[in-house]
């Protein structure tokens, strides 16, 4: 919105100003600044017949933190505007540089940052501004400013993700009509992200492109820098991978202790398992929780835990069968030492010896029957020896867990 006062009244208001601004007058003033103050509104913006075209560069300072919880960086840039105005024109080729305090007797861009949460303008000692009017009427206006910037990030990857943030840079109240952004020097107007250090992120690439914001109230100027944040992995393989892939190693240890060891072996699955869950707990808890989709971690972790549980499920499966073999050894030479009833019968009645002869036969194969059936029905729940369930464990379990390993990095690192 376009604001206009008569030259009474501007006169006034930059008295008001000079006297905010400490009590100077015009003899404090550099002759060239004095005219050029003369009769400027810094509520028009220049160039009324058409729209003014303000170029901008950037020099990335330091990317402070980048939050997966928040979903944001935190960034300190140097902000460097530059446009023309043609009542700030004078004789020579010469700059002024003046004091940054004085930036609110001149008219300035009103660029804002739309994705910023939180944002300020560093003033130690003094505000963090730059003025400089050449003779042309130029003018370059840079500030340095610290926000914490929204960065939608799919942790689908996690760890072994890659992120592509944004750094946008729109007018508040001009519009197209008004105003138009263009980068200065295309890619080349940003500095800093070639030579920046991060704690657990490499700048792998970035670009700037032209665009344009479409609101209800009309069509705005923007600006975008685009840059792509590839995570590094090996911080994660020594804090999360290498220490999960040793427990489960450790639960496999178990398979060369002796069955008859209860309480070793059983603490052996029982630490394991626990230090598997405290170990997923801790590799969640910088990550955002409610999080729709599963990470690269979380599977990782999902299949070690697997294994562990699966080593303790495999000598509870032992030790079962084990004692159950031992309960049918027992219950067979009990059975071997009884003698059957039809001997007795025939020992006991010799006058009937035909007749007893055949009722021996008959109840012999019926109860010989009753054993061979409960025989082969035991036999299909039994293992006959359980020794050999650890044995081939220390095989299948070794094996499916490489075989599944290469599966993970294969489809986690080449997709």
């Amino acid at each position: 919105m376009e604001f206009a006062c008569s030259p009474c009244a501007c006169v006034g208001f930059l008295r008001v100003l000079r006297n905010h601004w400490g009590e100077w007058n015009d003899s404090q003033l550099q002759p060239t600044i004095q005219k050029l103050m003369k009769g400027y509104n810094r509520y028009l913006r220049p160039n009324f017949n058409g729209p003014v075209e303000i170029g901008m560069s950037l020099d990335i300072a330091s990317i402070d933190a980048i939050s997966e919880i928040n979903m944001d960086y935190t960034a300190t840039i140097f902000l460097r505007q530059r446009w023309r105005d043609s009542r700030l024109v004078f004789p020579g080729n010469e700059s002024v540089s003046v004091d940054g305090r004085l930036v609110s007797l001149l008219w300035i861009p009103d660029t804002f940052i739309p994705d910023s949460k939180r944002s300020f303008l560093h003033d130690v000692t003094v505000e963090n501004r730059l003025i400089r009017i050449f003779s042309n009427g130029t003018v370059l206006y840079a500030l340095r400013i610290t926000a914490t910037i929204a960065c939608n990030m799919d942790l689908t990857k996690y760890p072994m993700d890659k992120q592509v943030c944004t750094l946008q840079l729109e007018s508040w109240g001009y519009n197209l009509q008004d105003v138009v952004f263009y980068w200065t020097r295309g890619n080349d107007s940003v500095k800093g992200l070639d030579t920046l250090r991060l704690a657990q992120y490499s700048v792998e690439s970035y670009y700037t492109s032209v665009s344009e914001a479409v609101y209800e109230t009309g069509q705005y100027p923007k600006l975008v820098l685009h840059f792509s944040l590839r995570r590094n992995v090996l911080f994660f393989i020594l804090e999360t991978y290498v220490p999960s892939i040793l427990l489960v190693a450790l639960s496999w240890i178990s398979f060369w202790i002796s069955q008859s060891s209860v309480p070793a072996r059983t603490c052996i699955g029982v630490t394991t398992v626990l230090t598997m869950t405290t170990l997923m707990m801790g590799a969640r808890t910088s990550l955002p929780n409610a999080n729709c989709f599963i990470k690269a971690i979380d599977v990782y972790l999902g299949i070690c835990f697997t294994f562990i549980f699966g080593a303790l499920l495999e000598y509870a499966c032992a030790h079962f069968y084990t004692m159950q073999h031992q309960t049918i050894e027992d219950l067979h030479r009990v059975s071997n030492m009884l003698p059957l009833p039809a001997e007795q019968s025939v020992n006991s009645d010799p006058k009937n010896h035909t007749g007893s002869k055949e009722e021996v036969t008959s109840q012999g194969c019926g109860l010989s029957s009753v054993k061979n059936a409960s025989r082969r029905a035991a036999s299909v729940f039994t293992v006959e020896n359980p020794h050999n369930i650890d044995r081939h464990a220390r095989t299948v379990f070794p094996t499916a867990f490489l075989f599944v390993n290469i599966l993970y990095w294969l489809y986690y690192l080449m997709l």
